[in-house]
Parts: C-alpha cells; structure tokens; sequence
C-alpha cells in the first residue's frame, strides 16, 4: 500500500486527499499584463506573476496561492533526493541549493519516501519507469526547438508514445482537468490541503496551492471560475506535504499543508520532500 511521510495509506479510512494539478497548452509567448489582470496578479519579476484567490465556500479565510510562470523567462526543473544522495530536502533547501525562485511537489511518492507513484524521470536520472494508469504527463525539457516548453499530455487526447521521446522530463499524476476543459476528479472526496500544477491557454505553468482543506473536485471548480485561462491541471499532493515555495522579487513566500483533521488539523510546517519540481531564471 502506498503511503505518505505519516504513513496512511491513500486508501484507508484518513486518507489525505493526493492529487497533481497540471494543465498542458500550446505554445509559450511572452505577455503583459494587461489593467484588469494588473488587479489580479502581482508581479514578482518580469515573467513571474503571484495571486491569491479568496475561497468563500471554503471560509472566510480560505484562500488558493497561485505562482505564474513564464516560461520564456523561466524553465522548470525536476530534482529527485534518489539523485541526491537519497537525502530529501525542504522546499526551502532544495530551492537554496540550486538558486531557484519557486519550488512545489512534483508527486505522491511510495512508502520508501523516495520513489514516485508513477513514471518519473529526467534526461540523466529514472526515479520510477513504471507508467501507471493516470491520464496526464507533465512534459518539459524538450528535446527540439520548436516544442512548447512545458505542456501537460493528457493520454485520453494524446498519444503519449509520440511524446514522451521528446521531452527530457516526464511526471506522471492524476489528472483534474482534462484535455477539454472538464473536471474529472470524483466529487465527495475527503477534504485536504492540496498542490497541483497547471497550464494556461497561452502555455503558462501554474503552481497552485491551498493549505485550507478542500476536496481536489471542489478546487478543480474554484480553477475553472477564477481569472486563470487554465487548460489543464494535474494532482501533485495533499495534506501536510503540499507545499509551495516562492523567493523572487525581493519576497518570500512559505506555504504549508495542514494535518489531516482527523488527526488534529493544525497547520503543518516545511516537510521534507523527495521529488519537487523547481522554477529557474534562463539565462
């Protein structure tokens, strides 16, 4: 049974909520915020956009946290402590250990905390070769020049074969959206803070998190109403282990998950984490 760092396995009775948020598009182009978005989003850097999005049904201090990510200016990165010295690290850690502006988890992992759920991968490195049953792949690294640099295969539209030979980083997860805009994830899932990544209509990557504890149906429905454009989005973690990570423009950001509220539901603090996807300045 797979399990978590606190050791409930993803089918029992506590479950915590695990997902990846991850959302494909087509090619990437570099865009200015225009006055209505300027409202929305603060500007880290150019290329490098904050929000945070009140939930209301969640709360009156529900919030989800969402980094945008040019990746014209910006190029992802997989970091796996299997690759490391079998050491995991805090968001924090691995993002001062390789100067990165942004980190977030890059999947649910197995009982040896190191090993990925499902297929993982970088050009020089193989956390797991196991392709499970999930629908969606985020792809980055790509191996020609004129791919999108990020995109989300969803193997429901995609033929994933054709694909994964050209991407140098493949993540394998649970799909929230998918290939036509549609929420997919069951409704009446136990509630929990969650982290996903998705993409946007003009191939923005976008970290997303929420420590407050929502079923991931209910945040894939916050997703598809908020200013997003997204496409598609994957389930990345949930609970305690959702983290988000965010040093850039000067500003530094934290954001944890929270236990499980059968288990007390007070908020966690930065959990070591085996596998992240990492955000870098191109030079």
């Amino acid at each position: 049974m797979l399990q978590n760092y606190y050791g409930h396995s993803f089918g029992g009775a506590i479950v915590l909520c695990l997902t990846t948020l991850l959302l494909a598009a087509g090619p990437a182009t570099t865009h200015t915020m225009s006055a209505t978005e300027s409202h929305v989003w603060e500007a880290l850097e150019p290329g490098l956009d904050f929000g945070s999005f009140a939930v209301p049904a969640a709360g009156n201090d529900a919030v989800v946290n969402i980094l945008r990510i040019d990746p014209d200016r910006f190029e992802l990165v997989l970091l796996n402590a299997s690759a490391n010295n079998n050491v995991p690290l805090t968001p924090r850690q691995w993002a001062e250990s390789r100067e990165l502006v942004s980190v977030i988890n890059a999947s649910m992992f197995q009982e040896d905390l190191l090993t990925s759920v499902s297929l993982m991968r970088t050009r020089d490195h193989i956390n797991n070769s196991y392709q499970s049953r999930d629908k969606t792949i985020l792809a980055f690294d790509p191996a020609e020049d004129d791919l999108p640099e990020v995109r989300i295969i969803d193997r429901q539209c995609d033929e994933f074969d054709e694909w994964k030979s050209r991407y140098g980083s493949l993540i394998q997860s649970i799909r929230m959206i998918s290939c036509d805009g549609r929420n997919v994830w069951r409704a009446g899932e136990e509630k929990s803070s969650i982290s996903s990544v998705g993409i946007d209509t003009t191939g923005r990557v976008l970290f997303i998190h929420t420590e407050y504890e929502l079923s991931a149906h209910d945040l894939v429905n916050v997703l598809l109403e908020l200013p997003l454009d997204i496409s598609r989005a994957m389930y990345a973690e949930g609970g305690p282990q959702a983290q988000l990570y965010i040093n850039a423009g000067g500003q530094f950001r934290e954001f944890t998950g929270r236990l499980n509220p059968l288990l007390g539901g007070t908020s966690g603090f930065a959990w070591p984490l085996p596998n992240v996807i990492g955000v870098q300045r191109k030079n």
